[in-house]
């Protein structure tokens, strides 16, 4: 049964939402404050988390819903939140993926809790259910759409910042510092226009560019996967931390690059099955506006050569046409091996694709391309790792070990051949 949120719990109600992408979550939840909903990230993790999803779901379902579902689960049963006064949010695309059905899987959770009260909101674009006291406005999709352009600034600012800094904690507190300024300006509804958005993202390079480092030498690394356990250091057992400790520089690609293919698939869909003219065209004009911010981003990063910039999304497509063709668009689809594409033509040569294990989209796209990424580069070390409930941290990171001892080798190797 679905329980309605209405305009009374607008006013009164908390939101749970899972914490997704940690660099992102705090400037979208700020947008929802601006459109009058109270939204709170779950930001639990550990082993309790994970026995909480696993209990009330089952090991069958993917690992992002186990750690995802977990923590909202969680958030309801540790008595940080009244429960008769709380709602839980997903994001529901609607595809292929599992994903899709996590709001089925949230109900029938709260149903064996005896906590079927709590309202479930899908957040979605697609209309597939309806609240009296939540809607998505154009506008609230701006303000979010926007908010992840700079927090995709700050996660490449900070990726290549932080391995290199030469005053401890100097890159935290920067990002810190801009969260904290970004939210207090989506409070007086600053920064939201494009003129606004572009001063803003060149003070966040410059800043982050005084910031002193070292000038060395480290492995660079990429990291693809399925959007979950690639951006969520809960999901990846710490796979950044993990990287930085090992002596490397991470690059992962931005979240807006994961909407602007999923407006990109709108036309693929119209090619391939058929489909209205006026949604192809929302699907256009919402790239179009995509592509115009991920421009300002590049452009703020333009006085500062030593920061690696993302390409033009169109060139990420181009470099997935030549790898699969663009009807593989179920969970992650011809993006990931498009990104792969674009981190090794960067220098980050080195590609962990990082996965659910069991997840039957990510396995093809991720594990299936990896033979035709390496004939297209043949230096390129690419390596799957599967992530899953039952999986070891152990296991993980000695995989990841034997990657960076092969990519060693592989340099000695060119080193001795160079002199």
């Amino acid at each position: 049964m679905t329980v309605d949120f209405t305009k009374e719990m607008k006013r009164d109600y908390t939101i749970i939402a899972p914490d997704i992408f940690p660099t992102h979550m705090e400037l979208i939840s700020e947008v929802f404050r601006l459109y009058g909903y109270r939204l709170v990230i779950a930001k639990y993790e550990g082993k309790e988390v994970i026995d909480t999803g696993l209990k009330y779901l089952h090991n069958d379902v993917c690992y992002p819903a186990i750690c995802m579902l977990g923590q909202q689960i969680y958030a309801l049963t540790c008595g940080d939140f009244d429960p008769h006064r709380c709602a839980l949010i997903q994001f529901q695309t609607g595809g292929g993926c599992r994903a899709s059905n996590y709001i089925c899987l949230l109900r029938k959770a709260l149903e064996k809790m005896d906590m079927a009260y709590v309202p479930v909101i899908s957040l979605n674009f697609g209309g597939y259910e309806k609240y009296s006291g939540f809607h998505i406005t154009p506008g609230m999709v701006a303000c979010a759409m926007r908010s992840l352009v700079y927090g995709d600034m700050l996660l490449l600012l900070k990726n290549q910042t932080l391995p290199y800094e030469q005053n401890a904690g100097d890159t935290r507190r920067t990002v810190e510092k801009w969260i904290a300024r970004l939210t207090d300006d989506f409070r007086h509804r600053r920064g939201l226009t494009s003129a606004g958005m572009k001063k803003r993202l060149r003070a966040m390079a410059k800043d982050f560019h005084d910031i002193p480092r070292e000038q060395k030498k480290l492995k660079k690394v990429g990291i693809v996967g399925e959007i979950y356990v690639k951006y969520s250091s809960f999901g990846n057992n710490g796979l950044e931390r993990f990287l930085l400790s090992q002596g490397c520089e991470y690059m992962v690609p931005g979240v807006l690059g994961f909407f602007q293919y999923c407006f990109a698939n709108i036309e693929t869909d119209r090619k391939y099955y058929g489909g209205s003219r006026a949604m192809l065209l929302v699907g256009r004009t919402m790239e179009r506006i995509a592509d115009r911010w991920e421009s300002a981003l590049i452009d703020a990063l333009k006085p500062y050569p030593d920061f690696a910039a993302p390409v033009a999304f169109d060139r990420v497509k181009e470099l997935a046409d030549t790898i699969i063709d663009r009807g593989v668009k179920m969970g992650e689809g011809w993006l990931l091996p498009g990104e792969a594409a674009e981190l090794i033509e960067k220098g980050y040569s080195n590609v962990i694709c990082a996965q659910p294990f069991g997840c039957l989209p990510n396995h093809i796209v991720g594990k299936g391309t990896i033979r035709r990424l390496r004939e297209r580069y043949p230096n390129a070390n690419v390596f799957p790792v599967d992530y899953d409930a039952g999986a070891s941290r152990v296991n993980q990171e000695n995989r990841i070990k034997l990657m960076l001892a092969i990519a060693e080798e592989e340099e000695a190797e060119h080193e001795t051949v160079r002199a």
